[in-house]
């Protein structure tokens, strides 16, 4: 990727966080009442770090049917929110028991169990209520194909089963086409869905998205190989939360099954797949391609 490139999708990456992180200020506002920890769980686990990834795919799909920036973004927010959600109860001692995310304490950890399950549960209804929201798009139908998209990645044919995987993984020996498949649920179903949202919004018929399905299904497994890399040989301080848990489970990743090599090649090469998706689209597709790219050039 190109040295504009790469300062063109920082600049985006910059502008969509702070957009994110001042509506979910906006939406997040304390209460002085007795659900004020909750609302205070929720804000800390919402604003501030993150990628913002996935509301920029959302942004960088819509731009190309130049759907109002304003409908992406909280469309966005939504998914972003849902996204937290799964973090939250992700790193639960139930779960994964995490003690650090985006490199500060874990919501269970700064709060309590109880609070935390409560700010997933409700950053959980936060997405649905805004993605059918009027202020998101005023036709209704956008709206509704909008939330039932977004309800299919998260539940048992998309994260919550990715994430039952995840669990068994640690008592069962994966084949690469099963860690694949749960990936593909785990975190590739919600990347999926940024892209279909931007779509959506878009109002692109069902036949006309194949290419970008196949963009968000590459760039979604290309981005979950990077990751399993950086578990590695990634620096904990720059990633904001602990690294090599997999391996310290016993669980079999790409790497482990890939070895390294094989591995970043395998990654690079879904990323050219990726991009080729695109070849239907112009220079409005730039920002999506950058995208790709940088799904595995990160450090975190």
């Amino acid at each position: 990727m190109s040295a504009n490139n790469n300062l063109d999708l920082f600049a985006e990456m910059t502008g969509v966080a702070t957009d994110v992180d001042r509506l979910f200020d906006l939406l997040l506002q304390v209460p002085s009442d007795a659900r004020a920890d909750l609302y205070k769980a929720m804000r800390h686990s919402a604003i501030g770090g993150g990628k913002r990834l996935r509301p920029l795919l959302v942004v960088a799909t819509a731009r190309l049917f130049n759907v109002d920036q304003s409908f992406a973004l909280r469309a966005g927010t939504a998914v972003e929110a849902l996204h937290v959600y799964s973090l939250i109860h992700d790193d639960l001692p139930c779960m994964d028991d995490d003690n650090l995310r985006r490199g500060k304490p874990t919501a269970h950890v700064a709060f309590d169990e109880a609070t935390a399950v409560l700010a997933g549960d409700a950053l959980h209804a936060l997405a649905f209520e805004l993605l059918t929201d009027q202020a998101t798009h005023p036709d209704p139908f956008v709206r509704a194909e909008m939330a039932s998209c977004l309800a299919k990645a998260a539940g048992p044919s998309g994260m919550a089963g990715g994430q039952m995987m995840d669990l068994a993984a640690e008592d069962a020996s994966f084949d690469l086409q099963t860690v694949t498949r749960l990936q593909q649920l785990k975190t590739g179903a919600l990347i999926a869905a940024c892209v279909e949202i931007g779509a959506i919004l878009g109002k692109l018929p069902e036949e006309g998205r194949k290419g970008l399905r196949g963009y968000a299904n590459d760039v979604g497994l290309a981005f979950q190989i990077a990751d399993d890399i950086l578990d590695v040989e990634g620096d904990e301080e720059k990633a904001g939360k602990a690294l090599q848990k997999d391996a310290d489970a016993g669980k079999e990743t790409f790497l482990s099954l890939m070895g390294a090599d094989r591995a970043k090649e395998q990654a690079q090469m879904l990323v050219d797949q990726a991009k080729a998706h695109l070849h239907g689209f112009g220079e409005q597709a730039d920002l999506l391609r950058a995208i790709a790219e940088f799904s595995v050039e990160r450090d975190r």
